[in-house]
């Protein structure tokens, strides 16, 4: 398949998405200096500490974006292996006492020397979607087995979970199961064993719940936080304070008041808060557009994808931002309990915001060899959702005579 794509001329890739993508960027360098310039003073001496870092992954990022974009997709199933194994030692690595960086109780990240550090679980996001997407393509008729199909998905996303949860990260582990479901539905798995997969995922959540008192005071925080204000309902009540006073416009860019040491993690987790404080009502759904939009598009590259390689990808990459963003904003406005979610783009990480573009890089390469741009997708023998889903339009690109090849 891939020498067939570089037959190809590829077309331009889908500029809507490149776009929403640097807007989404740009806000998050400056949301990232408003909301960190007193902590980095306090602890750092320095008000651009953190932004300086965030602008140097954010190259890197770029970086990463620009070759992703410019190589065929198809290049990333032979090499799915390798990255996978890679994202597991980084995550076995970074459990090694000695080597893992530790913050707040968690020990989640890789010292790099002068550079930021970085942090394995959010590039084994990209590697898991990558090796999954491979392993669907390759085993589609098998993909409805559960001794071949069911099994071998639910032990692999198990081993990479389980590997997150030791540092840990309830809120990565999260992400990670949710793209991955996503992705064995749309791959035609059964409805029968996702749907097994939820009152497993709901025990072992209780279970991790209760295993970690934070998560415990996290919880009790999202229903009674105003019954302790000054301890388990701090945190919440202050990103609620935040936005609130942001009113219908905002109190202006730099002006929060919260981000002085009363949001908690106010340039990571709880960037949503003072930006909605800065920006107000308006520009808080403004930025939810902004997300709202860029999903819509990913999906639409889907639809278009030419195989169901590309279209895996492409749901992988734009389910994980999807529920990455709901999460974030739905703990920061009390619509579901807090967890310690980064919002894509926006809150300071250097790891996620590299992984995300790289990411977002990968898409835009399945965008540019769509059937959208003129290019005859391949016949199937199995028709799984993502093929219904694609059906209509492929059957608009078809040649008339029987047999022809198709249009460039």
């Amino acid at each position: 398949m891939a020498s067939q794509t570089s037959r190809l001329r590829a077309g331009q890739p889908d500029y809507v998405i490149l776009g929403l993508v640097m807007a989404l960027l740009v806000l998050g360098l400056i949301t990232v200096y408003s909301a960190s310039f007193a902590l980095g003073q306090l602890e750092y001496n320095d008000v651009t500490y953190f932004v300086v870092r965030q602008a140097m992954w954010a190259v890197l990022g770029l970086t990463a974006l620009v070759i992703m974009m410019r190589t065929d997709y198809h290049m990333l199933r032979q090499v799915s292996p390798y990255l996978m194994a890679a994202a597991i030692v980084g995550l076995l690595v970074v459990l090694v006492p000695g080597i893992g960086v530790e913050r707040n109780g968690a020990t989640r990240w890789i010292p790099l020397g002068p550079l930021p550090p970085a942090q394995p679980s959010e590039f084994a996001k990209l590697a898991l979607i990558i090796y999954v997407s491979a392993w669907l393509t390759s085993h589609k008729r098998e993909v409805k087995s559960f001794a071949m199909g069911f099994v071998p998905f639910v032990l692999l996303v198990g081993l990479v979970a389980g590997l997150v949860m030791l540092e840990p990260d309830m809120g990565t582990t999260l992400i990670i199961v949710l793209t991955m479901i996503t992705l064995f539905f749309v791959a035609g798995g059964s409805l029968t064993h996702v749907s097994a997969l939820v009152p497993i995922g709901a025990v072992m959540g209780g279970f991790l719940i209760l295993a970690g008192e934070y998560r415990v005071d996290r919880l009790f925080a999202f229903t009674s936080a105003e019954e302790d204000p000054g301890g388990r309902g701090f945190h919440i009540l202050q990103l609620l304070i935040a936005l609130g006073s942001g009113g219908i416009h905002g109190l202006g860019i730099g002006a929060s008041r919260q981000k002085f040491f009363y949001v908690p993690g106010s340039h990571t987790d709880g960037i949503f808060a003072i930006l909605g404080e800065e920006m107000g009502f308006i520009g808080a759904v403004l930025v939810i557009a902004l997300f709202a939009l860029l999903i819509y598009r990913g999906f639409r590259a889907v639809t278009n994808a030419r195989d169901d390689f590309g279209a895996l990808l492409t749901v992988g990459v734009i389910s994980w931002i999807a529920y990455q963003t709901l999460i974030n904003i739905g703990g920061i406005t009390r619509s579901i309990p807090l967890t310690g979610v980064p919002l894509p783009f926006l809150s300071y990480g250097g790891s996620a915001l590299a992984a995300l573009l790289a990411g977002i890089g990968i898409v835009l390469s399945v965008s540019r060899y769509g059937r959208d741009k003129g290019y005859l997708d391949r016949e199937r023998q199995v028709l799984t959702p993502v093929d219904r889903a694609r059906r209509p339009v492929r059957d608009a690109h078809r040649p008339a005579q029987a047999g022809g090849k198709g249009r460039r």
